[in-house]
């Protein structure tokens, strides 16, 4: 016999195993109770939430010989009719597919002659909200007064696209999004009747990545089950299979980017990739993160709004005291424009790559959160003493008042070297082939670099603070090679010092540009 999917093999069969719809059910039973059933009904709700189900069971409910308080009793010959799709009393229709004006047409006819069983006869048309605007109006006057032995159950994701027309004749029920305690628990009993051993923890995962649907819930579970078919299915596993990624890389992405190392970002999320992860799902429960860091910095008492173990809470406390509100704003709303994006994207690496680098680097935008930003990065290396000097180097902490004056007040613009050394000149004057031969990232971080002389007649690489003076300052082994690239070409050592400045006023202020020098002294010779 084949396999059933989960959610097939246990959907619900009376009201009670209806989970999460208390406000739904209960109207309904008391409405077959009291004999005031309605005859036209609108169940609408995301995905999963129960609306065909419950549309089933109302139909069963309705023409039950031997009701029950939970609706149908599942046994009497009409509910095993209805159960085996035998039943000309339930019509289901999937308005994906039948959706002209003859489909509609058809009902109408079907519907003056009266049920050969059972005392109603029970159109349920699923996402009818895909019905053509000609198929409505068919509807309409039938709808508005049916036959007393007629019920119409309408189904939809998207309510908004209904006529006002059909949205007046119908009793609307909203379905909710389930709970996470509600699907654990139901996926729980689910296990427990397979015997299936699964962690907890990994049960919560899939309910929260089930984004409330009890049909997507059980779906996921039944793949992490095949996966890893036989064997015990753990928080990692599922991971694993879903490729999502755990909340303590996402701990190390933040702090990331605190520390605004777009190197260490980019090399965490090589790691990701590297793992298989998908990017859409770590866009969203990256997302998902920074809203937690939110509210717990908002208040206090939010354990229950937040699904975590407490280490978990108790790091996301520590880490919420490391930056502010308007700042995890700004981070929540690049991360939410490129979730809405990086669905349909070809080029799904680059574009969380740009993001990243976006909430290190917030001078890259102009709008109010990331002013705030950059006005706060200011602040902090004022308070901090730092000052950048010819060295590239920030101290600050340690120098007496007169010293930060002294270091703080413009730097004189420095004479012209006496002499150039002839290796030094010949590197100047073959730059451009020299950035040429370089691998990427560093011929791209090169392009832009100005060439100085220091004291000692060394070379001085000069980038603009960002990420290019980052990938040689923050890795030395990157200097290195830079340094080794030279000395192939020169056929001599040459030491290169990293000079990191803030625009070309400060390059100027600070620094001679010595391809200007040798391209003056070649015009004089000419």
């Amino acid at each position: 016999m084949s396999y059933t999917a989960l959610y097939r093999k246990f959907r619900p069969e009376t009201f009670a195993d209806v989970k999460g719809q208390e406000h739904i059910v209960t109207t309904l039973q008391n409405q077959i109770k009291a004999n005031r059933i309605g005859h036209a009904y609108l169940f609408t709700g995301t995905r999963g939430t129960g609306k065909t189900t419950v549309a089933k069971i109302l139909a069963r409910a309705v023409n039950c010989e031997n009701p029950t308080e939970n609706g149908p009793c599942g046994e009497c010959r009409i509910c095993r009719a209805i159960a085996s799709g035998a039943s000309m009393n339930v019509i289901e229709i999937d308005a994906a597919s039948n959706n002209g004006v003859d489909n509609i047409r058809e009902i109408v006819e079907e519907v003056s002659y009266s049920p050969a069983e059972g005392r109603y006869k029970v159109y349920i048309i699923d996402e009818v909200h895909m019905l053509s605007i000609g198929a409505f109006n068919a509807l309409l006057k039938t709808l508005e007064e049916p036959p007393s032995y007629v019920i119409f159950i309408l189904a939809t994701t998207e309510v908004h696209k209904l006529p006002i027309t059909i949205l007046s004749r119908c009793q609307r029920y909203d379905f909710r999004r389930i709970s996470i305690d509600t699907i654990t628990g139901r996926m729980q009993e689910l296990i427990d009747a397979e015997d299936v051993q699964v962690e907890e923890k990994a049960l919560r995962y899939i309910a929260k990545t089930a984004d409330g649907s009890m049909r997507d819930a059980l779906s996921l579970l039944d793949q992490c089950i095949a996966f890893h078919l036989g064997q015990e299915l753990t928080y990692d596993k599922v991971l694993d299979v879903l490729g999502a990624v755990d909340t303590e890389v996402f701990s190390r992405l933040l702090r990331c980017v605190l520390e605004r190392d777009v190197t260490g970002c980019v090399k965490l999320l090589e790691e990701i990739v590297m793992q298989g992860r998908e990017l859409v799902q770590f866009v969203t429960d990256f997302t998902w993160y920074l809203r937690n860091l939110m509210l717990v910095q908002s208040s206090d008492n939010l354990e229950d709004v937040i699904d975590m173990s407490s280490d978990n809470l108790a790091r996301l406390k520590e880490e919420a005291q490391l930056l502010e509100t308007d700042r995890i704003v700004r981070y929540i709303r690049i991360f939410s424009e490129l979730s809405g994006q990086i669905r349909y994207a070809s080029q799904k690496r680059i574009m969380v790559e740009i993001a990243l680098i976006k909430l290190c680097r917030p001078d890259m935008e102009a709008d109010r959160d990331s002013l705030l930003d950059r006005i706060r990065q200011v602040e902090d290396k004022v308070e901090n003493g730092v000052v950048v000097t010819a060295g590239g180097d920030t101290p600050g902490a340690g120098l007496s008042g007169s010293d930060m004056a002294a270091a703080a007040a413009p730097a004189q613009r420095p004479r012209l070297p006496q002499a150039i050394p002839d290796d030094i000149r010949t590197i100047v004057a073959k730059w451009p082939s020299i950035v040429g031969n370089a691998d990427n990232p560093m011929r791209m971080y090169l392009k832009g670099a100005r060439l100085s002389l220091d004291g000692e007649n060394g070379l001085q690489v000069v980038l603009e603070d960002g990420p290019a003076s980052d990938y040689f300052n923050r890795h030395p082994e990157n200097k290195e090679q830079l340094e080794m690239m030279l000395a192939d070409f020169s056929g001599k050592e040459v030491p290169v010092s990293i000079q990191v400045v803030n625009g070309e006023r400060e390059f100027e202020d600070r620094y001679v540009d010595l391809s200007q020098v040798i391209h003056m002294e070649i015009e004089e010779e000419d």
